[in-house]
């Protein structure tokens, strides 16, 4: 992330604010820790603006809505409604316009979030803070600060804009939702060096984090849009990219739109040549129109997608925009944020050390702490008491509140029984908290036998400083100092957060002095290490994955050792060196793609850099999906194919910009997740297949009747029965279909494939080919049989029903034999399909439908002719499918899409 400027005058070089030294800063914006007076607060605010962020203008509703309606599908459906309407046919005009409306409304919803990102953004400025103005104090809107006022920070309170500290006393910022770090930011005032990252700027309190504790006071160095917050606002208001389901189905419809108004066109020019009528060919041409485009392929889109949503629901993952179902599941690559997604974000004890060695008290054969050796007690127990940690009030809820180092020892202590809840939460005779110049805190507790214990924790430089002996097995030893440091660079070394402890007996001649005097004499005691533990699962989630074929790239803010250390634990690690946001400041993009492809840890890197990361990677093809809950994570959210946020502990920002929300802020839902997209687009897949096939058999089948010279396959009323009878509800039901069991043994699907695989579109080549001709030659051989016309159609259409019929259910598996699933697993397709042939014999049966639709009764005989030929696509289909099967066992490394 650049430096943050002062919008207060002109300068040629944004000043490096976290590299001044206090009285430089105060001399740079003509301030003072006194506060501007009223007056030049006025005017700056006047010159720099409000403390609040600039809102890109939203493109008016009508103008999104009309947007919906630019595509040659959809113009061809609109001329066929009108076309409709005006012959008064009017169920076929509304049932159109009813699939354009619910087409429009899903794109204008799609388009519609993006003001509420930035609205949610907004959400983090602090409404009011506590300023001084003329050396006095006073409480103002936050919108009101200008660069040069001095703020006041006080535990629980909302950082209101970007500052540099000049005082300090035990301040401690969460900054997890900016930096992604585990732990929180300790904040003092001295200068560093010129080219750290924000994640270290550690004099430097940013806008919309929260004090934890502690206070402190800070002069305005940045506000509104030159914040670390304003600038994720600018970057999230990029316009959202089109999942890859949007881009296919657009190239797919442009496809058919161009076919079917050149085969119609041909159509009607080649008709009156061959000197039909103009009239009935053009009733002809449109009622065609309407049977070959797949006009319920939305319909069939939403229904197949809202399937997926309730699905996905059920495994605690919420979808906010319908085609994130689909897109997850193409997806090749996720790019997943660590603190909160995969790991706990709360910080667990894990090993501790002794001089008799170090015991990982989170193994598998972890008895509890039973028996724990009386070392590893007595660290247990001195972590705990020196802890200012609270246990949850709520019955039943053993969580601790407060520090996050001070609540992971105290439970850790009661857990594993070193110390009893009463014990530990005794009245001290003596406390002193931790101080983070001192580095240590230290408490004195009256034991069973009456004496005074010092108990002290810390960091191991400064417990090992304070300390005289070591506790061994057989009592005190001397200090080995080389032994305690290479055990704490070991745990270090591990991503670990090591804090150590150490104890003397407080003589009854001493007198107690408050506050208590730095410590010394100590007994060091042990090392605690902690870090932020993987979640349950999320190791065997990430092996799925990777058998899947989807890459898991960790990006976090955390340093690069924490989250290496986790990597590995998590099988994410490549062998390379971490990517950090410093070392990506000196690549090229493609440099950049180089150093992405040999490893999968990204650490200390901003929301700059994140973003980066998923442009890069999504430039060489990769369909990305980004997964985080800070409000640092939402402009990566935002541009990747999809943006997965966590719904317990994530930001209102991140939700706001993802398209996928985890109810259990867990890893391991992507997985389901993943599987159910793939299931969904299987199903939108097999639908389009049977949609096409059967419309180009349509199409095919009349335009060959008008060149062979033959009255009219079938007529206008009957082409349109044929498309209510054949797929009015039959590829609805086909969204239904479910898992094959083989989804996430599959690579994802290529990018460069279409809404149909090659073996699709082959399939649907030769059965559209085939149902075409079998339904024309079965119209001319009743022809010259003698049959009348009205004979001769009803036949004809009758056959290509059956056909119609059997292709649907052929549909259901793309590699797999029908006769290896189960009748009854997609019950609306059996039961709407045998509705459809029922409806047909209804129609033929009854005289008034018959007669309107220029239809007859026919024989049982004749019944089983029409199964009998529909049946042959049935066959036609296993024995291609059974083909590929054998080719693929005996040549695996054929490419079958």
């Amino acid at each position: 992330m650049k430096s943050r400027t002062a919008p207060s005058g002109p300068a040629a070089t944004p000043p490096l604010w976290h590299s001044l030294a206090s009285d430089a800063v105060f001399a740079t914006l003509s301030s003072s820790p006194a506060g501007l007076s009223d007056t030049e607060a006025a005017r700056r605010l006047a010159d720099v603006g409000a403390n609040e962020f600039a809102v890109t203008p939203v493109t008016p509703w009508w103008r999104v809505l009309l947007r919906q309606f630019i595509s040659p599908l959809i113009a061809i459906l609109l001329v066929a409604a009108i076309v409709s309407l005006l012959q008064e046919h009017y169920v076929d005009s509304v049932a159109i316009m009813l699939i354009l409306a619910i087409n429009a409304a899903l794109g204008f919803v799609q388009e519609s979030k993006a003001e509420r990102d930035v609205r949610a953004l907004q959400s983090f400025s602090a409404p009011y803070c506590r300023v001084v103005r003329d050396g006095t104090e006073r409480v103002l809107p936050g919108r009101d600060l200008v660069p040069g006022d001095v703020v006041l920070l006080e535990s629980g309170e909302r950082v209101p804009a970007d500052l540099r500290l000049f005082a300090s006393n035990a301040l401690q910022v969460d900054e997890s939702m900016l930096t992604g770090e585990s732990f929180a930011a300790t904040k003092h005032t001295d200068p560093l060096a010129e080219n750290v990252v924000d994640a270290d700027k550690t004099n430097v309190a940013f806008s919309g984090t929260f004090v934890g504790s502690g206070r402190g006071r800070g002069v305005v160095i940045a506000t509104g849009a030159d914040t670390a917050l304003g600038e994720i606002n600018t970057l999230i208001q990029v316009p959202s990219t089109q999942t890859p389901l949007q881009l296919l189905t657009r190239s797919l419809e442009r496809r058919i739109g161009a076919a079917v108004l050149g085969a119609l066109v041909f159509i009607f020019i080649a008709g009156i040549g061959l000197g039909h009528d103009a009239a009935t060919l053009f009733r002809t041409a449109v009622a065609l129109a309407v049977a070959t485009i797949p006009e319920s392929l939305p319909i069939v889109l939403t229904v197949a997608l809202s399937v997926g949503v309730s699905r996905m629901a059920k495994r605690n993952a919420i979808i906010r925009i319908l085609p994130a179902v689909e897109t997850l599941g193409s997806t090749n690559v996720i790019g997943s944020d660590k603190t909160g997604t995969l790991t706990e974000n709360q910080l667990t004890v894990e090993r501790v050390w002794t001089t008799a060695g170090l015991l990982n008290i989170v193994s598998d054969d972890d008895d509890g702490g039973t028996k724990d050796p009386t070392l590893v007690r007595a660290v247990l127990r001195a972590g705990a008491l020196t802890n200012e940690a609270t246990l949850s009030a709520e019955e039943g809820n053993d969580e601790y509140s407060g520090d996050a180092v001070d609540a992971a020892m105290a439970k850790v202590a009661v857990d594993r029984g070193s110390i009893t809840v009463r014990e530990r939460t005794a009245p001290a005779v003596a406390h002193q908290p931790y101080e983070p110049q001192l580095r240590y805190s230290q408490t004195i507790h009256a034991d069973e036998h009456g004496r005074r214990i010092l108990y002290v924790k810390g960091s191991p430089e400064a417990i090992l400083a304070a300390s005289a002996a070591v506790a061994q097995e057989g009592g005190d030893g001397p200090l080995d100092e080389s032994l305690i440091h290479a055990a704490n660079v070991e745990m270090g070394a591990e991503g670990l957060r090591v804090i150590a402890t150490g104890s003397r007996v407080v003589g009854d001649d001493e007198r107690l002095v408050l506050p208590l005097p730095p410590p010394s004499g100590l007994t060091f005691l042990g090392l605690e290490g902690m870090t932020d533990p993987p979640r349950d699962g999320v190791a065997e989630a990430i092996r799925r994955c990777q058998q899947a074929g989807i890459t898991v790239k960790m990006i976090t803010g955390d340093h690069p050792v924490t989250a290496t250390a986790i990597a590995e634990r998590l099988g994410l690690a490549s062998g390379k060196q971490a990517l950090t946001g410093a070392e990506m400041t000196g690549l090229d993009d493609h440099m950049l793609s180089a150093r992405l492809a040999e490893t999968n840890v990204a650490a200390r890197v901003s929301p700059e850099d994140k973003l980066r990361i998923v442009r890069v990677l999504q430039s060489t093809g990769q369909i990305v999906a980004v997964t985080g809950d800070g409000v640092n994570d939402a402009p990566a959210l935002k541009a990747a194919a999809i943006g997965v946020a966590m719904g317990r502990s994530g930001t209102d920002v991140a939700r706001e910009a993802a398209d996928l929300v985890l109810t259990d802020d867990n890893f391991v839902t992507i997985v389901h997740a993943v599987e159910e997209g793939r299931v969904t687009f299987a199903a939108i897949r097999k639908t389009t297949f049977f949609l096409l096939s059967t419309g180009a058999a349509a199409l095919v089948a009349v335009t060959l009747s008008v060149f062979a010279g033959t009255p009219l396959l079938f007529l206008p009323v009957q082409m349109l029965w044929m498309n209510v009878v054949t797929n009015g509800v039959q590829d609805i039901a086909l969204a239904f279909e479910p898992a094959e069991g083989d989804e996430l043994t599959r690579p994802p699907r290529p990018r460069s494939e279409g809404l149909l695989s090659r073996t699709l579109w082959f399939r649907a080549g030769i059965t559209g080919a085939w149902m075409a001709l079998a339904v024309l030659l079965s119209f001319i051989v009743e022809l010259h049989a003698g049959s009348s016309e009205v004979h001769a159609r009803t036949v004809a259409l009758t056959i290509f029903v059956m056909l119609s019929f059997f292709q649907v259910f052929s549909a259901r598996a793309e590699h797999k034999s029908l006769f290896q699933l189960r009748l009854l697993a997609n019950k609306p397709l059996l039961y709407t399909s045998l509705g459809a042939l029922l409806a047909h014999w209804a129609v033929m049966t009854w005289p008034v439908s018959a007669q309107l639709l220029g239809l007859t009764p026919l024989t049982a005989w004749e019944w089983l002719l029409c199964i009998g030929v529909g049946s042959t696509v049935l066959i036609i289909v296993e024995a291609e499918k059974a083909v590929r099967r054998w080719s693929r066992r005996h040549h695996p490394d054929t490419d079958e899409t």
